[in-house]
Order: C-alpha cells, then structure tokens, then sequence
C-alpha cells in the first residue's frame, strides 16, 4: 500500500509559551499552510487542544496529528522536530466518532452540540440530582439519585469516566459505558455498558427543586429537563498516531496500570 503523503501542513498551537514557540520553529520548517489547504493539521498542545481540534475540523476529511506539548498528552504522539513527514506518512490511521446531545432547558429550547469524549450530566446545586435513565425508550433505572452520570465513548473512557471509576473501553469495541457520579441510591450501582448503537434518554425529576446541567465536552446547557444521547456514526474525524503507539496500545496500557 502506496505511504499518504502530506506536504501541506497546517499547525495548531495551545496558549501556552512552549507550544507557540514550537509551532514557530516546526512552521519555519516545514511551512504553515492554512486549515482549509492544509492535507493534515499538527496540534502542539495537550488533550485539551486535541479535543478542540477535533470539533473546529469535524467532517472537513482533515486528519490530526497531535504531538504533547502540555501535561498528560494521551491523545497525544511524542514530540519531535525531526523527520516529521516521514512520521505523518508512516503514521495509523484512527477513526473516531461523536456523541451527539439533544438538550432539552426549562424553557423548552432544544440545544445539540457533538462530544468526542463524553456527554455528562451533574448536579446544579447543593442537592443531589434525581435522574430517570432509558435506553432505547425502556426504562432501565427509574430513580438514580447522584451527583450526576455521563455517557462516554471508548476515546472519552481514559478521561473523566475514568476518574468517575468507569470502565476503559478498548478502541475497537462497540460500546459506551453509562457512569454514574458518586451515586447515593441506589448505592451499588456502578454503571452499564451499553451498544454503541443504543440511544439514551436521561430525564431530570423534580428540575425546580434539583436542578441540573448537561456538557457535551466543553459545551453546557444549564437547567435540563431532559438529554438524549446517540453516537452520530455519519460523523467521523481521523487521527493519527505513531506506530505502535496508538490509542489501542494507550488503552491497554492503562488497563493494566502503567
């Protein structure tokens, strides 16, 4: 199979001092093209900006290649100056798709925003949240009392579902883990893995007295009286990762601890 070549390449830099005086010296390099010409964008940053990226390039066929200039870096590759085209040519492909939210406020406004890594729901005030949960329109859990519950995919496990002790999910697998946050009743339950095809229906009980928000990554929709949430498989972005070191091998590395 004949290497994809990149020779226009576009980057995308964090705030940061390190990784705006990267993108200054890899452009002077290798050139700067712009996002809409560019045959593949290089973000120097962190997740975070990896996060970014991937929605400011959602659907345009552009893939992304990240290299760490922040803190944890899953998402992202090592950082190098050197020999980048030849890491672009040989890198692996990795296609990603976003949740989608359907939102619905006290007003009755309906808001929708994508989530590459999860779609979340968590307590407004000093009460707890009361949440009805269904799947495919059966009601799964009538009353789940919490600080809130999230929806992740298998590229948002290793993030705050993690920390919300969720399950990792391989890459490859079909799946979404369902967690809940600091659950209070019922108190045992510690979530479900759902098929990546199910849509979930999250109603809000008693809004007034316990009101709630919904994130889609990075986007918040206060007071919610409702959240649907389906994985919008027509949507896709590409990433890319150096051999041997894509999210596959990440993941199972952080399955097993190290």
């Amino acid at each position: 199979m004949a290497e994809t070549r990149y020779d226009r390449i576009a980057f995308l830099a964090s705030t940061t001092e390190e990784a705006l005086s990267a993108k200054k010296r890899l452009a002077a390099k290798y050139g700067d093209a712009s996002a809409d010409a560019a045959d593949v964008v290089v973000a120097l940053g962190g997740d975070g900006l990896m996060l970014r990226a991937l929605h400011d390039l959602r659907d345009k066929n552009i893939p992304v290649y990240g290299m760490n200039r922040g803190s944890v870096g899953f998402l992202m590759n090592e950082f190098s100056e050197d020999g980048l085209q030849e890491r672009l040519a040989a890198a692996e492909r990795c296609v990603v798709h976003p949740l989608i939210m359907e939102a619905k406020d006290a007003a009755g406004k309906i808001h929708r925003a994508p989530a590459f890594n999860e779609v979340s729901l968590l307590r407004q005030s000093y009460q707890a949240a009361n949440l009805r949960i269904s799947t495919d329109r059966k009601v799964r859990l009538e009353e789940l009392i919490c600080d809130g519950v999230l929806v992740a995919t298998p590229v948002g496990s290793t993030a705050y579902n993690l920390s919300a002790h969720g399950p990792i999910l391989p890459l490859n697998a079909s799946l979404l883990a369902l967690t809940p946050i600091s659950a209070f009743r019922p108190r045992r339950w510690r979530g479900a893995l759902l098929p990546d095809r199910a849509e979930v229906m999250i109603e809000v009980r008693e809004p007034d007295k316990r009101p709630v928000s919904a994130v889609a990554d990075h986007f918040e929709v206060r007071s919610v009286v409702s959240v649907r949430i389906r994985m919008d498989t027509a949507s896709s972005m590409v990433m890319l990762f150096d051999p041997g070191h894509g999210l596959e091998e990440r993941i199972l590395k952080e399955q097993f601890g190290y």
